[in-house]
């Protein structure tokens, strides 16, 4: 498939937290770029006979009764966080502004 180059990895690897070596910046390009020539190409097919749909088949009894239940202890919630306060598991900021 041809590449897309209309993105910047850097900025992808930047905004997933995660570090990039140089090899796995341009082989994780070429792949992105595949999915989204992919993409692109899905575009191109009409889909103006179909209708919209959430799933590929009826789904059918899906919903449980809603039925308030006990949770689980605050401690035993925490337990596996890396990090806590009052109460609540704290996590790195992940929206750029």
């Amino acid at each position: 498939m041809s590449q897309s180059t209309d993105f910047d990895i850097e900025a992808v690897a930047r905004l997933a937290r995660i570090a990039l070596t140089d090899a796995e910046k341009a082989a994780f390009s070429a792949q992105l770029g595949d999915v989204l020539s992919y993409v692109e190409q899905l575009k191109e097919v009409d889909v103006s006979g179909i209708e919209p749909t959430a799933h590929g088949f009826a789904v059918v009894n899906v919903w449980a009764e809603d039925v308030p239940q006990p949770g689980i202890p605050v401690a035993d919630a925490l337990r596996n966080a890396p990090a806590q306060r009052d109460n609540l598991i704290v996590v790195p900021k992940v929206m750029d502004t």
